[in-house]
């Protein structure tokens, strides 16, 4: 029997998390010559991931470079997956999410006229600045893709008002539930020591990341400010700040927050030590994607420090709160959560829309259903 060759592509460590399940269960599947290519966008962190999962690239483009602009991502990524197109032929290309690996590995696939499948597809703020480049990478991968794996009702009712073929939208549910199924460890002993170091039993440990491009500068300088605040005003409150590597966001925090007592600067961890400390902390404050999905799964109320999501049914269902870079509205929310316990069950208890750990299994059977090696979609993902 002729094999279908699925060929799945990503870059950052964000994709490579959501990226690692589907990728084991495509290689489960007898019917499908499973094929990896990393770009490396992000070495270091993607590297991580790959250990963790123990996933080995068939192709690793390794394009990263210091201070890499969209552009020189772009233009690499077309370049470098060209000749391995060539070679492979595969018979679809997935793709992840928002990234610039994902919009220029999907149009590299095009110009091939090889199919594109999108993992995550149809999440939306409707404005093309925020967040940057993400909102264009995402629709612009969308206009491009054959098949698109939407994760929720709402996801997949964006691309119908784009448009898009029905026939062609298969709710699956978020591939990072799977993840987390492999990550999170009840007993879990951290390998960075000053968290085994917290007191997470008597305190209320929050965890912070706040590094988008389109807070750098005062959006940063509110956020740190309101963070120095609600600490100073609550003796039982810990931060725990995962502070991104790049120097605009980095030297600013550590300015404002870096001799704050009970605030832990720490650099990035890996995906298995961040998912067991989201799991062992009080709350999330938060301005990334992915970790307003993640939270909820654990029972973790978060606040997003952003103006607009791409993920609005967190907030529909409770789970996530919109409080945006306004620093009297950061602490505000904050201390409401800290010091009302209703308010905090009430989020805490919410039910998480994103999925039930099967999405790469609703991939792998709507791949095989498309390429006429199964009789039926995949039944849709339904939160409950």
């Amino acid at each position: 029997m002729e094999k279908i060759k699925v060929m799945t592509l990503f870059g950052t460590r964000p994709e490579a998390v959501k990226m690692a399940p589907l990728v084991k269960e495509l290689e489960k599947c007898e019917v499908i010559e499973s094929i990896v290519c990393v770009t490396a966008q992000h070495r270091e962190m993607l590297d991580q991931v790959l250990e963790l999962f123990k996933i080995s690239p068939n192709y690793d483009l390794n394009i990263m470079k210091e201070k890499q602009t969209l552009t020189g991502i772009t233009t690499r990524v077309l370049e470098g997956i060209e000749d391995v197109l060539d070679k492979e032929k595969p018979d679809i290309v997935l793709v992840h999410g928002d990234t610039t690996t994902t919009f220029a590995g999907g149009l590299a696939a095009f110009y091939k006229q090889i199919k594109v499948g999108h993992v995550e597809a149809g999440l939306r703020t409707f404005d093309k600045y925020f967040p940057f480049p993400e909102e264009m990478n995402r629709k612009l991968t969308g206009a491009l893709a054959d098949m698109h794996f939407s994760p929720t009702t709402a996801s997949k009712s964006n691309l119908l008002r784009e448009g898009v073929d029905e026939e062609t939208i298969f709710i699956t549910g978020n591939t990072v539930i799977d993840a987390m199924e492999h990550t999170v460890e009840e007993n879990y002993v951290f390998e960075n020591n000053r968290l085994n170091e917290i007191n997470f039993e008597d305190k209320k440990i929050i965890m912070v990341t706040a590094h988008r491009r389109e807070n750098w500068g005062e959006g940063i300088k509110n956020i740190c400010e309101a963070l120095k605040e609600i600490v100073e005003d609550n003796k039982d409150v810990e931060l725990v700040y995962l502070v991104h590597l790049n120097p605009i966001v980095k030297d600013m925090v550590e300015e404002y927050l870096g001799n704050v007592e009970r605030v832990h600067l720490l650099p990035p961890l890996d995906t298995k030590e961040t998912h067991n400390l989201m799991n062992r902390s009080y709350m999330i404050m938060t301005d990334s994607g992915g970790l307003q999905e993640e939270a909820p799964h654990l029972g973790k109320p978060v606040l997003v420090l952003r103006d607009v999501t791409e993920r609005p049914e967190a907030v529909e269902a409770g789970t996530v709160k919109l409080v945006g870079t306004n620093k009297k509205a950061i602490i505000s929310e904050a201390n409401t959560l800290i010091r009302n316990i209703n308010e905090y069950e009430k989020m805490s208890r919410a039910i998480n829309p994103y999925g039930d750990g099967n999405a790469s299994k609703r991939i792998v059977e709507n791949i095989l259903y498309y390429f006429n090696m199964r009789e039926n979609k995949a039944e849709d993902y339904k939160c409950e």
